[in-house]
């Protein structure tokens, strides 16, 4: 039996791509960079096609090629792709690139010609994120392009952007992107750059501003059914969507232990009272953040019981209390649960200082996922 497991509800991960939808008339690209955010790269892929997705999009060219190479033939975008990268493998798999700057418009071009393949690319632009994209050399970028295009070489399919605020749906500086990246395209067309899709939204932008839609919105965060940023937009639960991981793992070891205890690494807690304490075969090796303070814990029992002392790499300790009914070999909830009001990544993400984000995307290779409907 599993010491731990992450179960992947891909009917909640269905409910949440129609529900964002829903909200548009662009068609909708699923994010499955990062194991689909620590949730399973094929699968999710699969279903979130299923359910009404168009495109998928990765980091990585290796992830975009593992779809090819699981026989998923919808269109996919690489945007992660160093000069150095396979370029001749993904114009054979036609896979779309994403084209930040000169060196790498002649890289992709170059790779296609010894294929004699045109590529198939999006090209993009920083609007202030000052992170990917061209800024200064976008007038040479769009003017090259459009040349390498009429030539018959390369195809642009996009031009693109990423919002750096959208999960504060209410500061300027998304209109001030907005406007930067509607005039970016505009110098594009006037050179000859005619591209199919305009794509800036992500999970924010989708769920709060529609002027940012144009053709293909991109389903990151949201998909899985979590918040962009809980105070500035509200939880999951606020935003009618359904949070597609649980994650859990097997009790260890359940004992009593006298007040004053030490408990784990350097003694940082001490047990006010006899107590008892359970431990949870799951640790940083596994993507437990080590710095969790005691807001965030597990459900076992069907009752919360917190964090005490440090996460180890294998294990953590749990106080649960003289009245706990716990047995080792029980599952213990680290996110959701089975029915009781359970801790979740939100929940997990405050006690370590982080985002919902980085607590599902670092579960590790060690934890199985488990697919349920």
């Amino acid at each position: 039996m599993a010491r731990a497991e992450a179960i992947i509800d891909l009917g909640a991960l269905d409910y949440n791509i129609k529900r964002l939808l829903s909200n548009t008339k662009a068609e909708g690209l699923a994010v499955v960079k990062a194991d689909a955010y620590g949730h399973g790269l094929v699968p999710v892929a699969e279903r979130a096609l299923k359910a009404g997705a168009k495109w998928l999009g990765t980091a990585l060219l290796e992830e975009a090629i593992a779809l090819r190479d699981a026989g998923i033939s919808a269109p996919i975008i690489a945007w992660l792709t160093p000069i150095t990268d396979d370029f001749e493998s993904a114009i054979r798999k036609k896979i779309d690139l994403a084209i930040p700057s000169l060196k790498h418009l002649e890289a992709v071009v170059k790779a296609g010609k010894s294929l004699g393949i045109p590529p198939r690319v999006h090209l993009e632009v920083d609007t202030g994120m000052s992170r990917g994209g061209a800024l200064q050399d976008w007038n040479s970028l769009v003017t090259k392009a459009a040349e390498l295009s009429n030539d018959g070489v390369l195809e642009v399919v996009g031009i693109w952007s990423h919002f750096a605020r959208a999960d504060e749906p209410d500061h300027s500086f998304n209109e001030e992107q907005l406007i930067n990246f509607q005039t970016r395209v505009l110098e594009a067309k006037k050179v000859g750059v005619n591209p199919k899709l305009l794509h800036l939204s992500n999970s924010a932008a989708t769920l709060t501003n529609s002027s940012s839609h144009f053709d293909l919105v991109r389903l990151g965060i949201a998909m899985y059914g979590l918040s962009p940023e809980v105070s500035a937009m509200g939880s999951s639960e606020t935003l009618n969507l359904k949070p597609v991981m649980k994650l859990r793992a097997r009790l260890h070891l359940v004992k009593e232990v006298p007040a004053g205890s030490q408990v784990g690494y350097g003694g940082t807690a001490t047990t006010k009272t006899d107590t008892k304490l359970a431990v949870v075969a799951m640790g940083y090796a596994d993507g437990v953040p080590r710095n969790a303070n005691s807001t965030a814990g597990v459900l076992v029992s069907n009752k919360k019981a917190p964090i005490i002392g440090r996460v180890s790499m294998d294990q953590f300790v749990v106080e649960i209390g003289n009245d706990s009914i716990a047995n080792a070999g029980d599952w213990a909830y680290l996110i959701g649960s089975e029915g009781g009001d359970g801790y979740t990544a939100d929940a997990w993400a405050k006690a370590c200082g982080t985002i919902n984000y980085e607590i599902v995307t670092r579960i590790g290779p060690r934890v199985p996922r488990v697919f349920i409907n």
